[in-house]
């Protein structure tokens, strides 16, 4: 049964700087020029008598987001949601996402509309499994059975795109590099198998706030949801993945700690990797 609910204009203003590996990447060099930012929406909040069970939602008709359970059964629905190049927001191993097709330029710009996120700012790929980041990104140069240790997991590899990648290139214009996921969450994982290609993924909310642990931390962001898929309160905390650049062969270097740095620095010194001297 769906829902309506009305809406009420209610900026909500927090001062936090969004954790990102972008910043990072910015910082390290690897961007290869720069673009302009995307215009931010205004940020609406809806009204809290919504009611808790949200295997129920509001009237995709009216453009704002239908709630469901982040089970199986509705994974062929996400999907199809992102096939038609929707946004959806999803629970991960560590933070709430906003997710679409990486391949769709439309979708990808719409990310960064409801973020009020500038383009200068690349988004991470979210995959399956382990087995499909070759199909995106060069791993040839990585000691056999890192990837494995690393993911599935609260980690984001960067690595080089190559010439081979099957991204669609309007994703991070100016970038040679991108950051992949695979998280410990069976949903996303099953909406990405399904989709056939890479999610292009971020944390569901503005920049500059506080990232999501639970759907109400988003809740001004829901109408520019075609739905949100609720895995109720996440409890890694707000730390994020953690970001390592893989780009450099026999070398790591950590760009943002997130919330497993000392489990992944342990693997990548297993596998003989040393950290990249500071810059």
């Amino acid at each position: 049964m769906h829902i309506p609910t009305r809406i009420s204009a209610l900026p909500l203003f927090l001062p936090f700087r969004e954790n990102s590996y972008t910043f990072s990447l910015l910082s390290s060099g690897i961007r290869k020029s720069s673009f302009s930012p995307h215009l931010q929406p205004g940020g609406r909040k809806l009204r809290r008598d919504f009611p808790k069970n949200m295997a129920c939602g509001l009237d995709n008709k009216t453009g704002t987001a239908l709630f469901r359970p982040a089970t199986d059964a509705y994974a062929p629905e996400a999907v199809e949601a992102l096939r038609a190049g929707k946004v959806i927001a999803v629970p991960t191993d560590t933070l709430y996402g906003f997710a679409c097709d990486a391949c769709s330029l439309e979708a990808v710009n719409r990310i960064y509309e409801i973020k009020g996120r500038k383009h200068t700012s690349p988004l991470a790929i979210c995959v399956g499994d382990v087995s499909d980041i070759y199909r995106f990104a060069v791993t040839d140069h990585l000691p056999h059975g890192l990837l494995d240790s690393l993911l599935p997991g609260p980690v984001t590899v960067v690595l080089i795109r190559g010439d081979s990648s099957v991204l669609e290139q309007s994703l991070n214009p100016g970038f040679d590099s991108i950051g992949v996921r695979v998280p410990d969450n069976n949903f996303i994982r099953v909406i990405a198998r399904g989709s056939g290609t890479a999610l292009a993924l971020t944390s569901a909310n503005l920049s500059g706030q506080p990232s999501s642990v639970c759907i109400r931390d988003f809740e001004n962001l829901w109408e520019h949801c075609a739905f949100v898929y609720d895995g109720g309160v996440l409890p890694s905390g707000r730390a994020g993945s953690t970001v390592v650049d893989l780009t450099t062969p026999h070398k790591y270097k950590i760009l943002r700690p997130g919330s497993a740095k000392e489990e992944t620095i342990a693997i990548l010194e297993k596998h003989s990797l040393v950290e990249s001297a500071a810059q």
